[in-house]
């Protein structure tokens, strides 16, 4: 039996958790589904402080965002034991959180591409239907990626 590949890209919104409710209720107690959460992160940039007033605000903002995004990988290691209580095997289920290296679009295809993901499942905000045509994420990853299932959960 061969493994599918499966990529979920997550970044913590209402939407993204009905995608993965979506693959946990599609793929759920499946022995041939290998899943990947990805997260691609705004990196914290590094900024030497004096002792001025607003550097030290600025610092304190930088250190809150730091913090978010420890809580955030913190939140995508949970997703995986939630993937695990719902039968998938923990050698078949990884996280990647990684920081941005272009867009987010741009981070998502080159990383389905690069490790040959057969089904994309992504979570999608409803709205005007030009949205999702008109230079999206979501439309950007389904347009670039040729051969692969992408699933838009909505």
């Amino acid at each position: 039996m061969a493994i599918q590949k499966l990529l979920l890209p997550y970044n913590f919104t209402r939407f993204d958790q009905k995608a993965l409710d979506f693959v946990i209720s599609t793929f759920g107690n499946r022995e041939d589904i290998e899943v990947t959460i990805f997260n691609a992160y705004t990196p914290v940039p590094e900024i030497e402080t004096n002792a001025s007033s607003i550097t030290v605000k600025l610092k304190g903002s930088l250190n809150y965002l730091s913090q978010k995004i420890v809580e955030q990988e913190t939140e995508l290691k949970m997703l995986k034991e939630k993937l695990l209580e719902n039968g998938f095997a923990d050698s078949l289920v990884h996280t990647i959180f990684q920081p941005r290296k272009k867009d987010v679009a741009s981070d998502i295809i080159d990383f389905a591409t690069n490790n040959k993901f057969d089904v994309i499942v992504i979570g999608h905000k409803p709205g005007k239907a030009t949205r999702f045509f008109t230079g999206s994420r979501y439309s950007k990853v389904i347009e670039a990626l040729k051969g692969v299932t992408v699933c838009v959960v909505s």
